[in-house]
């Protein structure tokens, strides 16, 4: 950790160095503040209005603070560079977790909730011809879908907070040579540390299972497309995630049992990477997920827009090979080409229960003398590992928040315990007239636990937000945002939220 407070104190001064930069060359910086505050019912804020939000608002009632400084690369010039910092702070209510102590009173609740203050974005970049480098916290979404429309990318979402990390790729799609551009790629890669431990510790039960710390994390993805310019184009390609390195300490019944100090060295950074058995074993480093992620986009004679996609998501072998079969995410978009009631629709549909199956065997991971030897690969339990916590940051999850993130744990389980889903959402967008527009989301989910565990009975839910925004004429920048969500179910429970937010954006010349 001392090495990270290290590179984050570096970043801290290219920022200023920047800042200083930009005031000596009389650029122009874009500065932004806004006040949020929301109210309602239930334990967390409605799950739409949570969603792909990057972590920002989870609680049912907060009063929040924004403020962010940052200057943009210019994508036109050869070389760039780039730097933000952003702020939040203000109250939230705090939710009720479950600890195990031992004694009389083995079990206490205890209130956790959101720092009143915490550094959400800090980062530094800069960009070469068409490759560009970021070192920091920055806010990122998905590559493929709809950020403000869609349920929520199954790899990379955006949900939850960024992560400080080092990421090297193209900022936009690149003609491969000698396919006269018909064909084009465009990748990133990156490697950072969770840096959630605090959150982790104060939300583990510490009664059973486990809980890992100082995991770091790699994702990296690659997608060809052929000719945009074309009516019809065709993109296909892979996203892959892993958690990696850490300390593993196993609980039972209130007691330490096991510790595995996963020391880091260069090798894993590489297992990471390209995933790789250890000394003859059966299993791989590190917990590795991703999807398979293909795309076809028809462009009408008036330049409106039509998609379909589907993300296969994988857990392990099994997956990428897909065995899983219809597992995935199914997905319809029309975008329009100007501002309309309706200018954007997006239609999915989610599917996780398949899982390759209900049955894992791997004869290899146990001693000679077994009488069946032939492998069963199956039980994928979608986002979890025998070794690291739930594939969330701060407990909200890093692919997509259709799935329950581990936050909703109250009994302090660090896993996610409905990842066998099934269901619909709706995205519809538009703008009625000029300086308003509308945003609408709707789902509905089952679920019947997970692969490994699954639930007696199945659990649903129903969610909806409506959200207004208005843009003031008179003062450019200024902007009013309302919106009203709510989740009527078992498996959130019945919530209610409303939410105003004020904010103002601008440029402010050194």
């Amino acid at each position: 950790m001392k090495d990270m407070k290290t590179i984050m104190r570096v970043l801290a001064a290219v920022l200023l160095s920047g800042v200083f930069m930009t005031a000596n060359a009389e650029y122009e910086l874009d500065c932004s503040a806004s006040l949020t505050a929301n109210a309602g019912s239930g334990d967390f804020a409605p799950t739409y209005m949570s969603s792909n939000v990057h972590g920002v608002l989870t609680q049912p009632y907060s009063t929040l603070l924004r403020a962010s400084i940052s200057r943009e690369m210019d994508y036109d010039k050869r070389f760039s560079y780039g730097f933000g910092a952003d702020v939040i702070g203000g109250y939230a209510s705090k939710t009720d977790y479950l600890q195990y102590n031992g004694g009389d009173a083995s079990w206490h609740a205890h209130s956790e909730g959101p720092a009143p203050i915490w550094l959400q974005q800090l980062y530094a970049e800069l960009k070469y011809r068409g490759v560009y480098l970021t070192l920091g916290m920055k806010e990122w979404g998905s590559v493929l879908l709809n950020n403000s429309l869609s349920s929520g990318d199954l790899t990379f979402s955006g949900n939850s907070r960024p992560i400080p990390e080092a990421r090297i790729g193209f900022f936009d799609f690149e003609d491969i040579p000698f396919t006269n551009g018909w064909v084009q790629i465009r990748g990133a890669l990156s490697y950072g540390i969770n840096m959630d431990d605090e959150w982790l510790e104060n939300h583990y039960n510490y009664k059973s299972s486990f809980i890992t710390t100082d995991s770091w994390y790699n994702y990296k993805y690659v997608h060809f497309r052929t000719n945009p310019d074309k009516p019809f184009s065709f993109l296909v390609g892979m996203q892959a995630a892993c958690q990696f390195g850490g300390t593993y300490k196993e609980y039972d019944n209130g007691n330490l049992v096991n510790t595995v100090d996963g020391k880091l060295k260069v090798k894993d950074f590489l297992y990471a990477l390209i995933p790789m058995q250890q000394g003859g074993s059966s299993y791989y480093e590190g917990n590795h997920v991703g999807s398979w992620d293909v795309m076809g986009r028809y462009r009408l004679k008036d330049g409106k827009e039509i998609k379909a996609y589907y993300q296969s998501l994988w857990e392990d072998g099994s997956g990428i090979g897909k065995m899983n079969g219809f597992d995935g995410l199914y997905g319809l978009e029309f975008k329009n080409n100007k501002d309309w009631i309706v200018d954007g629709v997006v239609l999915e549909y989610i599917d996780f229960t398949n899982q390759s199956g209900p049955l894992h065997w791997a004869p290899g991971d146990f001693d000679d003398g077994y009488l069946i030897p032939t492998p069963a690969t199956g039980a994928d339990d979608y986002y979890n590992n025998y070794f690291y916590n739930g594939y969330t940051r701060y407990g909200m999850s890093i692919g997509t928040p259709f799935v329950k993130s581990v936050i909703y744990n109250t009994d302090g389980y660090m896993r996610i315990i409905d990842n066998r889903i099934r269901g619909f959402h709706l995205g519809v967008s538009g703008h009625p007239f000029d300086g308003f527009s509308y945003r609408l989301l709707a789902s509905y989910r089952k679920s019947w636990g997970s692969s490994m565990v699954p639930s007696i009975e199945k659990a649903h839910t129903t969610s909806m937000l409506v959200e207004g925004v208005y843009d003031f004429k008179a003062i450019p920048g200024l902007r009013v945002k309302g919106q009203f969500a709510f989740d009527s179910g078992d498996l959130y429970g019945n919530n209610i939220g409303a939410l105003l937010s004020v904010s103002y954006s601008g440029l402010l010349k050194m």
